[in-house]
C-alpha cells in the first residue's frame, strides 16, 4: 500500500491518494464471495453451488466490487491515517479513482484535519463563582417535595372537580362528526390544571360532577403535530367517572421514620441542606469550569473547517435521538411537534456546534501547552471505576486501546481546566434572583422607613398645632 497527501485549496483540510495492492483487492473479491455465495441461484447449479466465474459471469464482473472495496479500503484507509499521523476532524470524502479485478485499487479521501490554535493567555483570568447558600425555605420546599412523593389519592364525592385534581373520565372525540384516531380513551386519568391536552379541554372538566356527561368544545392549535387536526374545531363527549384528589401526609417524627433513616425532623432537616449545600457547591464549580474554559476560548483564535462542524452536528443529532427514544418519542416526531425540518435543526445547531469544538480544541491547546502529563495509576483507577460501575473486568477494559486514549485525554482535561481555575481571579457573587430579591427588600424596607418617618413628622406637626392652640 502507498499513500500520498496533499493539502487542498480549503485551509485545513488534506487529500489522500490511498494505493492498494491488486493482490489485497483480489482477496477481498475473494472474501465477499465465499460470504455471499448461499445466495446465488445460477441455472445448472444447486443454489449457493455456483463457482465465483460463473458467478462473475451471470452477474457482471464488478458484482463483488462495492463490497470489497468496502471492506478493503476502511482497513486501508485507517492505515494510511495512522502512517501519515493525520490527525482527523470529519469523515472522509471518497473517490474511487480505479477499482478493477487484477489491478491495483486506487481511491481518495478528503478529510478536515484538526485546526492550530493561537492561544490566549490563560492564566491570571478574571471569573465569578456563583454561590448559592441554602435556606431555610429551600429545606422546607424539599419536606414538601416528600410528602408530595408519600401522598395518596383519594376519591372525592361531596364536590365537583377542580383545578389539581385527577379526573377519570371516558371521551370521544370528533371532527365534523367523525370520530378520528388517538381521540377516543376509556377511564382516563387525567390531572386537571396539568396542560396535557388540547387548551381548553381540562377548564371545561372543571366544574364537573361526578357521572356527570358534557360536550367539550375545543379546537386543535395551528401548529399541532398531526396535520389532518391541525387547527380544526373538535368536540369531545366526556364521562366523568371519579374525582380524586391528592392527600399528603402530616410531616412530623413520625413521618420521617417511615421516609428516611432519621429520628426526627431536626434531623432530616440538617441532613437535607448539607446535601443541597454539596449540589449547590457541585453545580457552582461546574459551572466555574464552564466560565473558565469559555473565557480562555474568547481570547483564542481557530478556523474551524466545514468538515468539523457537519461530523459535531451528526453527533448531535445523534444524542438527541438517543435521548428522545428514552422518552418514547422519534426524532422526527420530535421535529413535528416543533414544525421543523432536520435542515432547521442542523441550522439552528451550527453556532452552538462551533462553541462546543472551539471550547474543546482550546482547552486541548492549554494543556498541550502546560505539557499536561497521566501517570499510569492514574489511568488504572479511572479503569478500576468504570470496571465497576459496568460490571466488566478491568483485563478487558485493559486492552481497548480506544477507551484508554479517551481516559487519557479526560484526565488531561480536568488537570487543564483545573489549571486555568486554579490561576485565575475568582470573585465570589450572588445569584441574581438572590440579588433581586435582597435588593427589593431593601427598596421596600426603605419605602416603609420613609412613609413612618413621613407619617411621625405629620404626627408631630398636629400635636404641636394642638399645643400652639392651647
Amino acid at each position: 500500500m502507498s499513500v500520498k497527501v496533499e493539502n487542498t485549496e480549503n485551509k485545513n483540510e488534506v487529500k489522500l491518494e490511498i494505493t492498494v495492492d491488486a493482490k489485497v483487492f483480489d482477496e477481498g473479491i475473494v472474501k465477499v464471495y465465499n460470504k455471499n455465495a448461499k445466495y446465488f441461484n445460477i441455472p445448472g447449479f444447486r443454489k449457493g453451488k455456483a463457482p465465483m466465474n460463473i458467478v462473475e459471469r451471470y452477474y457482471g464482473a464488478s458484482i463483488f466490487y462495492e463490497d470489497a472495496f468496502q471492506d478493503v479500503a476502511s482497513i486501508a484507509y485507517d492505515e494510511a491515517i495512522k502512517s501519515e499521523k493525520i490527525e482527523v476532524a470529519s469523515r472522509p470524502e471518497i473517490d474511487v479513482v480505479q477499482m478493477e479485478k487484477g489491478k491495483d485499487l486506487i481511491f481518495t479521501a478528503v478529510v478536515a484535519i484538526k485546526p492550530e490554535v493561537k492561544l490566549g493567555k490563560y492564566k491570571g483570568i478574571s471569573l465569578e463563582k456563583t454561590e448559592v447558600k441554602v435556606t431555610d425555605k429551600d429545606v422546607e420546599e424539599e419536606l414538601n417535595h416528600m410528602a408530595e412523593h408519600n401522598s395518596r389519592m383519594v376519591t372525592v364525592t361531596d364536590r365537583a372537580a377542580k383545578d389539581g385534581d385527577v379526573a377519570v373520565i371516558d371521551y370521544t372525540g370528533t371532527v365534523d362528526g367523525i370520530e378520528f384516531e388517538g381521540g377516543k380513551a376509556e377511564n382516563y386519568e387525567l390531572t386537571l390544571g396539568s396542560n396535557t391536552f388540547i387548551p381548553g379541554f381540562e377548564a371545561q372538566v372543571v366544574g364537573m360532577k361526578t357521572e356527570e356527561t358534557k360536550d367539550i368544545n375545543v379546537k386543535f392549535p395551528e401548529e399541532y403535530f398531526s396535520k389532518d387536526l391541525a387547527g380544526k374545531d373538535a368536540i369531545f363527549k366526556v364521562v366523568l367517572h371519579e374525582i380524586k384528589q391528592k392527600e399528603l401526609p402530616k410531616i412530623d417524627d413520625e413521618f420521617v421514620k417511615d421516609v428516611s433513616e432519621f429520628d426526627t425532623i431536626a434531623e432530616l432537616k440538617a441532613d437535607i441542606k448539607a446535601k443541597k449545600e454539596k449540589q449547590n457547591e457541585e453545580r457552582s464549580k461546574a459551572e466555574l469550569e464552564e466560565k473558565a474554559v469559555r473565557a480562555v476560548a474568547e481570547i483564542s483564535e481557530v478556523e474551524i473547517p466545514n468538515g468539523m462542524v457537519e461530523l459535531e452536528l451528526d453527533n448531535m443529532q445523534e444524542d438527541m435521538n438517543r435521548r428522545l427514544s428514552y422518552q418514547g418519542i422519534s426524532f422526527e416526531q420530535y421535529l413535528q411537534m416543533l414544525g421543523k425540518t432536520v435542515a432547521d435543526f442542523r441550522k439552528e445547531s451550527v453556532e452552538p456546534a462551533k462553541d462546543s469544538i472551539k471550547m474543546r480544541l482550546v482547552l486541548e491547546a492549554v494543556y498541550n501547552d502546560a505539557k499536561i502529563e497521566v501517570s499510569d495509576e492514574e489511568v488504572e483507577t479511572k479503569l478500576k471505576e468504570l470496571a465497576q460501575s459496568y460490571g466488566r473486568k478491568e483485563e478487558e477494559l485493559k486492552n481497548n486501546e480506544d477507551l484508554i486514549n479517551s481516559i487519557k485525554v479526560n484526565i488531561k482535561s480536568e488537570k487543564g481546566i483545573a489549571l486555568i481555575v486554579d490561576n485565575a481571579k475568582i470573585k465570589v457573587v450572588e445569584p441574581k434572583a438572590e440579588k433581586e430579591e435582597k435588593t427589593e427588600k431593601k427598596a421596600t424596607a426603605k419605602k416603609t422607613t420613609k412613609k413612618t418617618a413621613e407619617k411621625e413628622e405629620k404626627t408631630e406637626k398636629k400635636t404641636t398645632k394642638k399645643s400652639t392652640k392651647k
